[in-house]
């Protein structure tokens, strides 16, 4: 979902830049990077607490401000990727069963599908709360694999990060396409090979054998 069918960091980023103009001090980035560490989880609001304390600059009332405008912005500034809809349109007629695969809390999944415009095209959102596991673990597919009543060998995981979606769909079984445009860590060294590579989403289209136009 994030960073496969919108950019979440580039809307992460913005939401922090706004953050920061409320404080009048601080940098975006490095509040950014509060999110990265795996202390508190990338979307939790104590990234937020803890940079505001590291600034010297925590107050309660202050701390809900930021809180409320990261996530007003963050939302606001998710769109769907250029040809993302019509893709799944195309698909969804097609009568391909479409799931959607993600870490994010069932709340903020919905919360962006919904804003994005994409959530009728798919059939399962699959959360961790609904899995029980997070990505690279494979049982969000599988779970995902079992409503959709498809076997992994007919199945195709699409996704931005080498590591969290295209291993684990190797693992199952499922054909991989990595989507490219969207992996904003491009420099990492990663030794995972994906099935295909995806310079956009609407590329997608040619690899399902569904007819062009």
């Amino acid at each position: 979902m994030d960073n496969t069918l919108f950019d979440l960091v580039g809307a992460k980023r913005e939401a922090c830049r706004c953050v920061v103009d409320y404080l009048g001090a601080g940098d975006p980035e490095a509040l950014f990077l509060q999110f990265l560490r795996g202390v508190h989880g990338f979307e939790n609001h104590a990234n937020i607490r803890d940079y505001l304390e590291a600034l010297g600059v925590y107050e309660q009332a202050a701390f809900e401000v930021c809180c409320r405008t990261y996530e007003d912005v963050k939302l606001k500034m998710v769109e769907a990727y250029p040809g993302v809809d019509e893709t799944l349109r195309r698909l969804a007629d097609a009568g391909v069963g479409l799931a959607v695969v993600t870490d994010a809390e069932s709340f903020q999944a919905r919360r962006r599908l919904d804003r994005s415009g994409l959530a009728g095209y798919f059939e399962v959102v699959v959360t961790p709360e609904v899995s029980g596991k997070r990505k690279p673990e494979p049982d969000s597919l599988i779970y995902a694999l079992r409503r959709l009543d498809t076997a992994p060998g007919e199945a195709m995981m699409v996704g931005d990060s080498l590591v969290r979606d295209i291993a684990p769909g190797r693992q199952i079984g499922t054909t991989t396409a990595f989507a490219a445009y969207g992996d904003w860590r491009p420099n990492r060294p990663v030794e995972i090979e994906a099935d295909i590579i995806l310079r956009n989403f609407a590329e997608l289209i040619g690899h399902v054998g569904i007819p062009g136009r």
